[in-house]
């Protein structure tokens, strides 16, 4: 038996659960030196904190992790490849050339307690079922961790130059079926937007959109129907999703730019 003392304390807290994930927050990094005090003091103000995901497994269900991600493990809980032979794995690869994804995600099973490394992004746990039959789509380097009974695949994009236009790569990472996904955002989950479509359509000037249901349809076009009524409007090509489903928009901070707080590192 095993049991936790300290998981949880002043500055250390779970601040989300749904299904077998848990978001822990650290409020501030106490762990500093004089020469760092008072940078950490001002990133805790501004909600540049550590959090990080913790996964309980109770012998039944299973969980699939960026490679590299485990921080530790307690009880009987191991890990497999999540590879089923030579094919498997050329496929596996070729998804992580065109997505950015690791290629291997290990698969862990058992009964005990994971925790994951921290992170200075958000992190948004999702249940994929919410998100219709065909899923949901995700921005390249989103996905930290999901429940093993959700299924990956690659999303094209509807046309090269759709992509090329948009500002998008061409393949998208698409999780579907039912279970819980961690995703690590730049943007926090109070200051998403969820657009629900049906049969409608939603168009965007930027990269704002970090998740879309997978049976929306993706292309780029002109903001106006002519190419002087685009020059007149001050816009020019945007983003525009059609369909029936729904689009978590970050409307604060474009989507393709770097989080610098994600790679600070302690002294």
């Amino acid at each position: 038996m095993i049991r936790f003392h300290n998981l949880e304390n002043d500055n250390r807290k779970i601040i989300e659960t749904v299904g077998h994930f848990s978001v822990v927050e650290h409020d501030k990094d106490l762990s500093v030196a004089p020469d760092n005090a008072a940078s950490e003091y001002f990133m805790s103000k501004m909600d540049v904190k550590r959090r990080q995901v913790l996964i309980n497994f109770d012998g039944k269900n299973t969980a699939v992790v960026q490679s590299g991600a485990m921080q530790w493990m307690a009880g009987d809980v191991n890990a497999t490849t999540g590879i089923k032979g030579a094919g498997d794995l050329f496929g596996k690869m070729l998804k992580s050339t065109v997505t950015k994804e690791s290629a291997v995600k290990p698969e862990y099973k058992g009964i005990g307690t994971m925790m994951l490394e921290p992170t200075y992004k958000y992190i948004i746990l999702e249940d994929v079922g919410n998100w219709g039959p065909k899923g949901m789509t995700i921005e390249d380097g989103m996905f930290l961790a999901c429940d093993g009974t959700v299924k990956h695949s690659v999303e094209a994009r509807s046309s090269i130059s759709s992509a090329v236009a948009g500002g998008e790569g061409l393949f998208n990472l698409n999780l579907s079926g039912h279970g819980v996904v961690a995703l690590e955002s730049n943007v926090p989950k109070n200051e998403l937007i969820c657009v629900e479509l049906e049969d409608d359509t939603l168009k965007i000037d930027g990269h704002f959109a970090i998740a879309w249901s997978g049976g929306l349809k993706f292309t780029v076009e002109r903001s106006s129907k002519s190419l002087l009524g685009s020059a007149v409007n001050g816009e020019g090509l945007v983003n525009v999703y059609r369909g029936t489903g729904r689009v978590l928009l970050a409307p604060v901070t474009n989507s393709a730019s770097l989080f610098a707080a994600t790679h600070l590192k302690k002294a």
